[in-house]
């Protein structure tokens, strides 16, 4: 009789320390999958913009880009004021609707807007690069972010690792962060794209003729 107590009490033992050790996993599971970010998760889009195109002085259509703000707050954000129209309760709003349009950061170190609006891709080259944005000067030389004329690179967290005819260009990595996707419009990137050269000068003026954010 005892036997049986005592082998009845090593069972409801084991039974309870199995119970009491799935318990703990689950705990320690949910707490990594909380603490430990998925590669998803680095590539969460936290604002969109777009860019509506013109080729040859003829609308080719919009670009929408999804920002990483949080893997690379500083850089999407920098991006994302760059293509948005001035706040509508600023000084630089008014001087906006009388004279044009700039940037809701205002005019920059340079003495031009903080606006893409206006400004071209200047260097095409297919199969391989779209470079655009310099609104300073036009010609990659020059450029200007929000925080003053160039600011470091945040981090190298994501790769140039996105699917598409370019391929994929790991000598990128760790020199150019990634901080958003097309997320539609791929075909206003190859109508871009079918506009360049091996030298990269493009065959007819392409420009981006607004900017502007969107909701999520």
């Amino acid at each position: 009789m005892a036997s049986k107590q005592r082998s009845a009490a090593r069972t409801w033992l084991r039974w309870f320390l199995l119970f009491i050790g799935a318990v703990v996993l689950v705990q320690v599971l949910i707490y990594v999958s909380i603490r430990l970010p998925s590669k998803d998760s680095l590539k969460e889009v936290t604002h969109k913009v777009y860019f509506d195109v013109e080729i040859g002085g003829k609308p080719a259509g919009r670009v929408v880009i999804g920002l990483f703000g949080k893997t690379v707050p500083k850089t999407a954000e920098n991006f994302r004021a760059l293509c948005t129209a001035t706040s509508k309760d600023s000084l630089y709003h008014l001087i906006s609707v009388i004279c044009t349009t700039i940037g809701e950061k205002g005019i920059g170190k340079s003495g031009k807007a903080l606006h893409y609006k206006g400004s071209t891709f200047h260097r095409i080259i297919p199969s391989f690069m779209i470079q655009g944005g310099d609104f300073t000067l036009g010609d990659g030389r020059g450029g200007e972010s929000i925080y003053g004329s160039k600011f470091a690179d945040e981090n190298f967290k994501l790769k140039h690792t996105g699917p598409g005819k370019f391929g994929n260009y790991k000598f990128l990595n760790s020199w150019h962060v990634v901080f958003g996707k097309v997320l539609s419009g791929m075909d206003v990137v190859y109508k871009i794209e079918a506009e360049g050269r091996q030298d990269g000068s493009p065959k007819s003026k392409v420009v981006i003729a607004d900017s502007g954010e969107l909701p999520l």
